[in-house]
């Protein structure tokens, strides 16, 4: 079995959770999930089965939307609901829906971003959070990060709801948490929604509950975002062995683009072609037939 589940996950799952329900629904074990979404958050989540984890890394690079609210005035630990309140401030009530509209998009572009401490950051190998959690002291380090777009979609002080694109590695947490503090006031998030990764959309997600078979999409789904290029049998039984193959720069390819490899239609692995050169990076024959 092997292919990309489009799973729209409620809240209070974790990531992990709705893997667990995928290995059991589908009897499969090698199953994995794309991009971790928090237990109170809700949304896409891409889980691939078989051999398609193995393309898990091209799905990770991908841009993300999300639907938000935060709740100015109000830190916490956590950045978010389930923390302590570290601090409450009423200078939210001095601001307008102009003054928040220019805070949050003045983070567009590529900032630099600190981790929450209660976060998957690996720290000696170790999630941070879990060390916080023991009562050690977690220092991270910031992290550059891409936010694309960020559009306003209501205020009910001291409540903002927010639309953003934002890159790989961006915490939504962290960003609601640093726009509170460029308005004054600090705030934290309360509601988060992931209505898309790269072409993939919520609308068409699955909810984990209901997971069949026939939900598994082909797994060159996963790579739909990348270009495409057909080889022949001899080429493909080359790659298939590790081989590099010499070859012109092929149609509707950049040099040192990254494309997904097709035998006679049928998904071979991904390669990249560079200085005349296809270079294997990914096979997965047996797993693909």
């Amino acid at each position: 079995m092997i292919g990309l589940l489009r799973i729209d996950k409620p809240q209070g799952l974790t990531s992990h959770d709705v893997v667990s329900r995928v290995r059991r629904a589908l009897k499969e074990r090698r199953v994995g999930h794309a991009g971790t979404l928090d237990p109170f958050a809700s949304g896409l989540l891409l889980v691939c089965v078989g051999g398609a984890t193995r393309l898990m890394e091209y799905l990770h690079q991908l841009d993300k939307v999300y639907e938000a609210e935060a709740i100015l005035g109000v830190r916490t630990d956590t950045d978010d609901l389930e923390g302590a309140v570290t601090a409450v401030s009423d200078t939210w009530q001095t601001l307008d829906s102009a003054r928040i509209e220019e805070a949050l998009t003045a983070r567009i572009g590529s900032v630099l971003q600190m981790p929450p401490v209660y976060s998957a950051k690996k720290v000696a190998g170790e999630p941070a959070h879990r060390r916080v959690r023991r009562g050690e002291d977690v220092d991270l380090a910031p992290a550059a990060v891409q936010i694309h777009a960020v559009e306003l979609l209501s205020v009910d002080l001291p409540r903002v709801r927010f639309r953003i694109r934002c890159g790989t590695g961006t915490y939504i947490r962290a960003f609601a948490r640093d726009v509170g503090e460029d308005l004054g006031c600090g705030a934290h998030l309360v509601a988060l929604r992931r209505t898309s990764i790269g072409p993939h959309q919520v609308a068409d997600a699955v909810p984990p509950d209901v997971i069949q078979a026939s939900d598994l999409l082909p797994a060159e789904m996963a790579l739909q975002h990348l270009a495409s290029l057909e080889v022949d049998s001899e080429m493909a039984r080359r790659l298939r062995q590790g081989q590099r193959l010499a070859m012109d720069l092929p149609s509707g390819l950049e040099a040192g683009q990254t494309a997904a490899i097709f035998e006679h239609g049928v998904l071979l692995g991904v390669g990249r072609w560079q200085e005349g050169v296809l270079h294997p990076l990914k096979i997965l024959a047996g797993d693909v037939a």
